[in-house]
């Protein structure tokens, strides 16, 4: 189990960097403190024994996820949504939303004590349903829980297909963005005012004003 301190500690941490998300101003900023709330998180889930889970918060959401968050910022031109005043409706959705996300969890916490208990994973059962020779059946004879073969195998064989959608559905939202952020831009040439360049024949005669 995981101390109450470090609980508290990584708790306030991803409250912090939520809160940091909404009130910042500088969009990269906001971005950058989702990732400290990402890793407040993720200790939760290791203090928790999902150690599997944990290490996907840091390697995919902290990283490769919000990578892609400030790529996307920095190719959005955001200052000119700044200087647009803020609109009735979307206030209403900033106090609305929070408010039913708080009374979903206020539901959520009340009937906790009447949520069923987990039941035991029979693990050494488990293992007949796998090759001898594979990872996942050497792991559930020892009864140990293979998490990430486990997952590996329902994503890759199972769910390939639907995998496979979201990968395409994330390049083109990606191949959008990029081309939505292009500007195309004229180049204005300026014409300067052609400036005369004096001749010898209308160059001031230097040596008659010295004779004299």
């Amino acid at each position: 189990m995981m101390p109450s301190p470090l609980f508290y500690l990584l708790a306030a941490l991803m409250f912090t960097g939520g809160l940091m998300v909404v009130f910042m101003r500088n969009p990269v900023s906001s971005a950058l403190s989702m990732v400290l709330s990402f890793i407040g998180l993720a200790g939760l889930f290791v203090g928790l024994n999902a150690y599997f889970i944990g290490i996907l918060q840091i390697l995919i959401y902290a990283g490769a996820i919000m990578v892609l968050f400030i790529f996307i910022i920095m190719l959005l031109d955001l200052k000119k949504e700044d200087e647009h005043p803020r609109r009735g409706a979307a206030m209403a959705a900033g106090i609305i939303i929070p408010v039913v996300l708080l009374i979903q969890l206020a539901g959520v916490l009340a009937t906790e004590q009447d949520s069923p208990k987990v039941p035991e994973l029979m693990l050494q059962e488990q293992a007949a349903e796998y090759d001898k020779e594979t990872i996942i059946h050497k792991r559930l004879a020892d009864n140990r829980l293979p998490d990430v073969h486990l997952t590996g195998r329902k994503i890759f064989t199972e769910f390939n297909f639907p995998l496979q959608i979201i990968a395409v559905l994330l390049l083109v939202a990606t191949v959008g963005c990029v081309a939505l952020s292009k500007k195309q831009t004229k180049t204005v040439v300026k014409k300067l005012p052609a400036q005369r360049i004096p001749t010898i024949a209308s160059a001031p005669d230097l040596t008659s004003k010295k004779n004299d």
